[in-house]
């Protein structure tokens, strides 16, 4: 394998960390994930237009009426993906949020693997991929107990975007929950149990569907024969489908109205998101056919992993401080070896 290639792989695992700790300061400009998670997509697919138009493979796009309607719906993923970033990164920090996101993926991948789902090739469970399976799962587990969630000042306002659901309280206008927007100290309370359980759920889930993801766009490819195009197509299905759930959302009153006046003092960096994805997405496309499936995504999850451990121990990207202790360094190496395994096995 070529030496530029495994590390292009693992600087595009970087690149998840980072897109979704900027995507904050585009959720704190607008006030609302679900506006945010818009203005992001609609960044990266009209970055993959300009791109698809620039090589000539856009053309390819006027296959796709003549492919089954769910080829299609790979980009059904990004909104939930991104979303969850957006609302997990403050209130877990970026390492703790990345672990679960590889939970995840680890867990879809397994099943699309040893069950032959979604035209992979059935693989057989064996001991290397049973003992990453479980390295993986105590890794999180480990990264999960061991941080210490940045605390609200007693004198600090909290605020969450209506319609967020937070220690199991919904709010309708109004809410005492965590702020979603916020990427500071005080923006990032502790949860209770069960509102900790249920952002650790939403974390795995929204990992989960990206191996589902991948695997719905890499049929697409093989029928439209062109990978720009159908990473364009899974971020216009993906741009509008959480479009349509924001302006649902809007409709009954469960989140702010998005502040495009915002964006004037959000920082330059902020608009990285929806390169970071783009970038994403096409990489993959390119990287697994040179180096196989299974190296890309060990170098991927790698590379996720080690640059949210980084952001989070120097609170990177305005988002809180969380020094990397023992149990986190451990339970971080768990899940870098168990991805490892389970790819590789």
């Amino acid at each position: 394998m070529h030496p530029l290639l495994l590390a292009s792989a693992l600087l595009t695992g970087c690149l998840l960390a980072v897109q979704a700790s900027v995507n904050l300061q585009l959720n704190k400009a607008v006030g609302t994930p679900y506006g945010a998670s818009t203005l992001q997509l609609s960044v990266a697919a009209a970055v993959l237009a300009l791109l698809a138009i620039t090589v000539g493979a856009i053309g390819a796009v006027r296959l796709a009426p003549g492919v089954p309607f769910w080829h299609l719906l790979g980009g059904l993923a990004s909104p939930l993906y991104i979303t969850s970033g957006i609302l997990l990164f403050p209130r877990l920090g970026a390492l703790a949020a990345a672990g679960l996101f590889v939970t995840g993926q680890m867990l879809a991948s397994l099943g699309l693997d040893l069950f032959g789902l979604l035209g992979i090739a059935p693989k057989p469970l064996n001991a290397g991929i049973a003992l990453g399976a479980l390295a993986v799962l105590a890794g999180i587990t480990v990264v999960i107990r061991g941080q210490s969630p940045i605390r609200a000042p007693a004198d600090t306002p909290v605020r969450a975007p209506s319609g967020i659901v937070t220690g199991g309280i919904t709010g309708r206008g109004r809410s005492t929950g965590a702020s979603a927007p916020a990427a500071t100290a005080e923006a990032a309370p502790r949860p209770g149990v069960r509102g900790r359980s249920g952002w650790v759920l939403l974390g795995v889930v929204a990992g989960a569907v990206l191996p589902v993801q991948g695997a719905v766009n890499a049929i697409l490819r093989g029928e439209i024969h062109q990978p720009l195009a159908t990473a364009m197509i899974s971020f216009v299905v993906a741009t509008v489908t959480i479009a349509v759930v924001l302006v649902a959302l809007l409709a009954l009153g469960r989140t702010p109205r998005p502040r495009l006046g915002g964006l004037r003092t959000m920082p330059w960096w902020g608009w990285l998101g929806g390169g970071c994805a783009a970038v994403y997405v096409t990489a993959t496309f390119t990287l697994i056919p040179a180096i196989g499936a299974a190296a890309t995504v060990a170098l991927t999850v790698t590379g996720q992993q080690l640059a949210s451990a980084v952001i989070d121990h120097h609170g990177l990207l305005r988002l809180p401080r969380r020094p990397l202790t023992a149990p986190r360094l451990t339970g971080l190496a768990l899940l870098i070896a168990g991805s490892v395994l389970v790819q590789l096995a």
